[in-house]
Order: C-alpha cells, then sequence, then structure tokens
C-alpha cells in the first residue's frame, strides 16, 4: 500500500474549497481538493424544497466568478445555488477528488497525514474548509416525545407533504426555523413555534435591501475583533428574514394573527410540551434588533447627505398573553430547527479551545502549515457566506506562498508546478 502525497491539501469542495483552490492555482501551488461527495452536496443535500437565499443574489461572488444573471436583486434557489457552484468549478477545473472522505488527520514530523477512503495521503500544508456547521443539533428533550410523533432535524426537512398529517410544532427561529414554519403555515399547516432568541431584521428599508444599505455602510467589513466579544459574536444566531417571493420580512406576530401559534422556549415535555414565558420578551427583543438597524442606517443617511424615501416605522399587529402548554395529542410531528454542532474530532491536531472551536488569526492556526477556511465569523460577517469567502482565501493563499518560499528556501523539495508523487508507505502509529 501507497502514500500518496501533494503539496497543499484542501478539505471541502463547496463554496470555501473552490475559493482555495482558485487562488492556489493561481500561484502554481501543488494542492488536492478532497470532497466527500460531491461539489454542491451541502446546498443540494441539506436543504428544504422552498429554500432561497437570504442574501441578495449580487453578494454572491467568488475569486473570478460572480453572478451574472437578470435578477442581481433576487435571491437563488437552492437548485440554482448548486448550478451556481457547478459552473464556477466547470470555469477552471480544480483538481477536484469528489467521493473521497478525510476522517483523520494529524500532524508527523514534518508532514501532515490523512487517512481517507481512497487511501494514505501526506501533505506540507492543510485547509479545512469544511464550514462550522457539521452534526444536526438535536436536544435531549427529543427523546420525551412519544415514538408515534415523528421527528425531524430542519436539515432532513424538505417540504410539508413530508410530514404525516397533522399540526406541526417547529422547535427555533433562527433563519431554519423562521422559514420552515412559513412554509408549513403557506401550506395551510397549523404550526406551533417555540420562539428563541435569535434577532431579526427588515428585508427592506428606506427604498433598498437592508443588506445593500449595510454593506455601503462598511458593516460587512468589520473585523470580528473590532466587536466587544469575538467568541460572543460567533455564536450568535443569524437575523431572520427570507428571500421567498422575491424577498420580504418575517413578521411572527402576523402568522400568529393568521392562526400560528407562539410560545416561549421549549422547556420540558411530559404529557404535555411546557414552554417558558419569555415570548413576549424574545419578539420585543428581535423587534429592538430590526428598529436598531433602522436607525444606524437612518443616520448614515443623514450623515451622508443621501436622498431616500422615508418610512414608517414598525408597528406590533400582535402581543401575546399567557401561552398554555401544548398537549401532546394535538401535534402529529416536530421539526428541530436548533441548528448544528461542530464536529472537528477526526482532526487531531492540538489547534482547538475548551469548547471544541479552533483557535486561528484569521483562519491560521499555531500549527505551521494547518489553516481553517469558510467558518462563521472567521474574519468578517462574510467569511462562512459568498460574500466574504473569497476574501479570506486570498489571505490565507498568500500565508501559504509565503511559508512555500521559506520551505524552498530551507531546501524542501515541494515547489510550485511539482506534480502529485507516490511515496512507499510511511509508519504509522495507532
Amino acid at each position: 500500500m501507497s502514500t500518496q502525497h501533494v503539496g497543499v491539501a484542501v478539505i471541502g469542495g463547496g463554496q470555501a474549497g473552490l475559493s482555495m483552490s482558485w487562488f492556489l492555482r493561481q500561484r502554481g501551488a501543488d494542492h488536492v481538493v478532497f470532497e466527500r461527495d460531491r461539489v454542491g452536496h451541502e446546498w443540494r443535500d441539506r436543504r428544504w424544497d422552498s429554500f432561497c437565499l437570504v442574501t441578495p443574489n449580487w453578494q454572491c461572488r467568488l475569486p473570478g466568478w460572480s453572478y451574472s444573471g437578470d435578477d442581481p436583486d433576487g435571491f437563488m434557489t437552492g437548485a440554482e445555488v448548486v448550478t451556481f457552484l457547478e459552473k464556477y468549478a466547470a470555469g477552471f477545473d480544480p483538481p477536484v477528488r469528489e467521493g473521497v472522505e478525510v476522517t483523520r488527520l494529524r500532524r508527523t514530523g514534518n508532514v501532515f497525514e490523512l487517512v481517507s477512503s481512497d487511501g494514505r495521503i501526506t501533505a506540507d500544508q492543510v485547509v479545512i474548509a469544511t464550514g462550522g456547521y457539521h452534526r444536526p443539533a438535536m436536544p435531549r428533550l427529543a427523546e420525551k416525545f412519544p415514538p408515534h410523533i415523528a421527528q425531524v432535524h430542519s436539515s432532513q426537512y424538505r417540504n410539508p407533504g413530508q410530514l404525516p398529517d397533522g399540526e406541526v410544532l417547529v422547535v427555533g427561529t433562527g433563519q431554519s426555523g423562521c422559514q420552515i414554519a412559513e412554509d408549513l403555515h403557506l401550506a395551510g399547516r397549523r404550526v406551533h413555534l417555540a420562539v428563541g432568541s435569535a434577532p431579526r431584521a427588515a428585508r427592506r428599508y428606506r427604498g433598498r435591501d437592508t443588506l445593500a444599505w449595510l454593506e455601503e455602510m462598511g458593516h460587512y467589513d468589520k473585523s470580528v475583533h473590532e466587536f466587544g466579544d469575538a467568541d460572543e459574536v460567533r455564536l450568535r444566531a443569524n437575523h431572520y428574514m427570507t428571500g421567498r417571493g422575491g424577498g420580504r420580512d418575517i413578521d411572527l406576530r402576523r402568522f400568529a394573527t393568521e392562526g400560528m401559534r407562539l410560545y416561549g422556549r421549549l422547556l420540558s415535555v411530559d404529557s404535555a410540551v411546557v414552554f417558558g414565558d419569555d415570548l413576549g420578551r424574545n419578539l420585543d427583543n428581535a423587534d429592538a434588533v430590526a428598529e436598531g438597524i433602522k436607525d444606524a442606517i437612518d443616520a448614515y443617511i443623514a450623515r451622508s447627505g443621501i436622498e431616500a424615501p422615508t418610512e414608517e416605522r414598525y408597528e406590533p399587529v400582535w402581543t401575546p398573553g399567557v401561552s398554555e402548554p401544548l398537549r401532546l395529542e394535538n401535534i402529529s410531528a416536530v421539526v428541530w430547527a436548533t441548528g448544528f454542532h461542530r464536529d472537528h474530532r477526526w482532526i487531531e491536531v492540538p489547534v482547538f479551545d475548551g469548547r471544541g472551536y479552533p483557535t486561528h488569526d484569521r483562519g491560521v492556526t499555531s500549527c505551521p502549515g494547518l489553516y481553517f477556511l469558510g467558518l462563521p465569523w472567521q474574519h468578517t460577517w462574510g467569511s462562512g457566506r459568498f460574500a466574504g469567502v473569497a476574501r479570506d482565501a486570498e489571505h490565507l493563499a498568500d500565508q501559504i506562498t509565503r511559508a512555500r518560499r521559506l520551505q524552498a528556501a530551507e531546501g524542501v523539495s515541494w515547489l510550485a508546478g511539482t506534480p502529485t508523487e507516490t511515496y512507499p508507505d510511511l509508519e504509522w502509529a495507532a
């Protein structure tokens, strides 16, 4: 059995891994991208049927490639995102090995050793481009529901017809939870929604998409370290809104006037589902965040002397009363929109903090030659999105190139353009 060797191993073939490959190819660096499934897998297989991007199409930009359709202010569907990525990959033919899963990574001597479904691989440098959403987070409370109630995580949800007839409990009000609740609601299903502390934002304000204002204001160029607590910022839930139907607000209060039942956080499950008394507070806080964003936009417009139409501020259309427990016999299914856990257990390199988050400086870890790309808020808001991953990839490509030059000056023989080589099997400790 032989061991393959590459200069740079990029693990993950999504938008982050492809962006990394584009810059490495420009610099003539020997590299291979390992993708356990197919390019676009996450968008193809872990999104519901009516899924649309929340970010407008003009923010979909990768190195050497950007949205060029006739609806820059629209929002691509999941299928359109897959096509976008596939065309991007076809445009520069990156060295992607699809269907190759890397299951172990460690550092031995001057190289990294990778165990994969395609055999053993060594690399001088490694870029982990697998994002930050790996294992569906299913709370232990899921075990309390009786077996006749169907349960799916948001990553498994596809459409209302997938669930048995009857009323549905959706737990969680981040972007996925709110959009899935809306999907079920629009299909005529009775929805019970456990509302958490996620903030919301208006889709449009004073004549423009809110995200367009924030980009012009430089908000998306702010480094995570410009905020008070970088760790807290990285853990924040995303603001909920939607790109569905050309883009619109998600107003949970309006849903309540249309028959959706809103509750506070889910607390316990026994003969009934019990919720906290924080519904009003959670709705008020979400509204306050949305209005705070409008305040910032108003101040920017005034400061810059921009002519923009005025707009009436939001007035709550519904106020919650005391919520009663939800009887189990009243629901047929639960959708858990409770996020994901990071899973880096396959990485046997000591670069993680006590919570399992990789410690890094803009993707550069303390282990020479090991990098991360595509993490949420890795450097800016756009780091884990189409909007900002190219900038982070270029930064890492510069770091990798600098390291290569230093290694070459010290006599290490993996120079630009060196073809992939095969070496006799190395000694792999247990």
